[in-house]
């Protein structure tokens, strides 16, 4: 018996609660130990009108090489947010260190998140190389959670206007999506998140070949972090061995819960979500 453990490779930022800032309390209330390798150092997420940034690449692989002297073993890697080309080579690195070096028993499951934009808008900082780059880190990926907009951009597809589409065309991108994969493409599970269905948002599953669709009920605006919540709980709960679907569902229904309490009190969006509130209910 051990405790699991998560490596988290992410920016790490002071205010607007996202990024590793959110991820690591989650993933300990969900009893998984949260081990950050940081991107970045920010006051202040990128949404507010002034912050400072102190860009950690220079930093990250002797970060790394310090881990792999200590003889780390994680049974889980999520990646977050990478600001360039070089962050994406060094987590490409340390994906072979840390998962493709280990016995088979022992690599951990590789959980990518490619946060590249979002409402059919790439961020400012990806340009087309970028994203180019980002598909690397997709080969070796057991899980991938890309909103619409960066599964189109992965595949290099345009937007559905209004971000509106059909589960069959979901499910083709779902099967596109894993021929990005360098090993058995039957192996990656995938889920397209942050649908637009009207009054509700969904998210599409994709595992072993088939595809559903979780919708739960829209709440209010949206705030910074929302994502970072969402897989923060798959990903400690997928290394705990839970199903894909009741971690889909136990995210949504984390995330519905601290939308309701986050809108009850007004917050602006680029505060994030109160999830502090509900933490002790995660198990």
């Amino acid at each position: 018996m051990k405790q699991k453990k998560i490596a988290l490779i992410n920016d790490i930022t002071g205010f607007g609660r996202c990024s590793t800032t959110v991820e690591l309390p989650i993933i300990s209330a969900l009893k998984v130990q949260a081990c950050p390798f940081p991107t970045a150092i920010l006051s202040a997420h990128t949404g507010f009108p002034a912050y400072f940034m102190n860009d950690y690449t220079q930093n990250m692989r002797p970060y790394m090489k310090n881990w792999q002297k200590l003889h780390l073993h994680f049974d889980g890697i999520l990646t977050g947010f990478l600001s360039s080309q070089e962050q994406i080579k060094l987590v490409l690195e340390f994906i072979e260190i840390f998962k493709n070096e280990q016995p088979a028993a022992l690599s951990p499951l590789l959980i990518v998140d490619p946060v590249m934009g979002d409402n059919g808008k790439l961020y400012s900082s990806y340009t087309p190389q970028l994203c180019k780059e980002m598909k690397k880190l997709l080969a070796d990926a057991d899980i991938i959670t890309p909103n619409l907009t960066e599964a189109c951009n992965l595949l290099d597809m345009n937007y559905p206007e209004h971000g509106i589409i059909s589960n069959n065309r979901l499910f083709s991108m779902c099967e596109q999506l894993t021929r990005l994969h360098t090993n058995d493409h039957s192996t990656i599970k995938i889920i397209i998140t942050g649908i637009n269905r009207g009054k509700s948002i969904g998210n599409f599953i994709y595992e072993n070949n088939t595809g559903k669709i979780m919708e739960f009920t829209k709440i209010g605006r949206e705030h910074s972090g929302t994502g970072d919540a969402f897989v923060a709980i798959i990903a400690a709960s997928l290394v705990k061995n839970e199903s894909l679907i009741s971690s889909v569902a136990k995210a949504a229904e984390f995330v519905k819960k601290s939308l309701i309490y986050t809108e009850y009190l007004n917050i602006p969006w680029n505060e994030g979500i109160c999830f502090e509130e509900y933490l002790t209910t995660l198990k």
